[in-house]
């Protein structure tokens, strides 16, 4: 039987591969597409998760839309990455139904009414409405199976700030909440998506059907620049969901910097921090292997 999940998702490109994955492989029963302001704003990311649904005909799947803005700061965005659209262009259908309001509310009812530990969370986005979940609802966040989140560098340098990754750093208040938390939480760090990286022949190879071409048409789109890869960041948290052996996870103490600034949201390893797991390292070419099946 296939686990049973939530995509807290802010699509954006690399999202969108990882959600049309996930759609494609028939590995996931997905209950729900939460959404959160993160790379483009609330409205085109709900837009586009409904979008996405629809191009695989799974307009049963509800879209509940979440925070709009960041716990505590002013909201950045990667427009720059990901276009005003969120897909550079890439076209979708039109959502089936309208999405539903009040992500953490029904984040709560949903895990509520499911055995303990029977859902898991995927996050692929800033962890604003995970955190809300756990100030709001804590019974109901103690409930969750395991959270998978693409977020922070360990080793690496930053993508939002000289070592701050963008997820955690559009919300560092909501990544402290959620480290804090009891919670069987994993991270990924640009560490392990920096090292799955997909070039044009293996975009090419994605094609032959409705998911994988549109996979591979965001894919391009997501090398506009002129780049010749692009790292794999959100689909490394379907990956790891379906096939932890291919991840060495280690567990550091780590606390988050909440300082204004560039800094705010960087990791940093300490006796005094939270545990977590983290994902460090990836078999790059077994994971891309099992990335291309779900589009087959």
């Amino acid at each position: 039987m296939n686990r049973q999940v939530i995509i807290d998702t802010d699509p954006g490109l690399d999202d969108a591969v990882a959600i049309l994955f996930a759609l494609g492989s028939g590995r996931f029963d997905i209950l729900g597409l939460t959404t959160v302001a993160g790379n483009i704003g609330l409205e085109r990311s709900t837009r586009n998760a409904g979008g996405l649904l629809a191009l695989a005909g799974r307009g049963d799947i509800p879209v509940i839309a979440g925070a709009a803005e960041a716990m505590l700061r002013t909201n950045i965005d990667a427009l720059v990455v990901h276009g005003s659209d969120g897909l550079r262009g890439v076209t979708l259908p039109d959502p089936v139904s309208p999405a539903k309001d009040d992500a953490v509310t029904w984040l709560a009812d949903t895990l509520r009414s499911a055995p303990i530990g029977s859902i898991d969370l995927l996050a692929l986005g800033p962890l604003t409405n995970i955190g809300k979940l756990i100030n709001d609802h804590p019974d109901a966040a103690a409930r969750i199976g395991r959270l998978i989140a693409m977020g922070g560098a360990i080793n690496e340098p930053g993508n939002a700030g000289p070592a701050s990754e963008f997820n955690f750093a559009s919300d560092p208040e909501a990544t402290a909440i959620v480290f804090r938390a009891a919670l069987k939480t994993t991270i990924i760090p640009l560490d392990v998506t920096r090292r799955l990286r997909a070039d044009v022949a293996y975009v090419d190879g994605l094609r032959g059907t409705l998911l994988g071409d549109t996979a591979a048409d965001l894919l391009i789109a997501y090398m506009t620049d002129g780049k010749v890869s692009r790292p794999l960041h959100d689909p490394c948290v379907m990956l790891l969901a379906l096939a932890p052996d291919l991840f060495d996870i280690e567990m550091h103490r780590l606390s988050v910097d909440l300082r204004d600034g560039p800094d705010a949201g960087t990791l940093t390893k300490r006796e005094a921090g939270q545990p977590v797991a983290i994902a460090m390292r990836v078999q790059a070419q077994r994971a891309l292997d099992l990335l291309a099946s779900g589009f087959r």
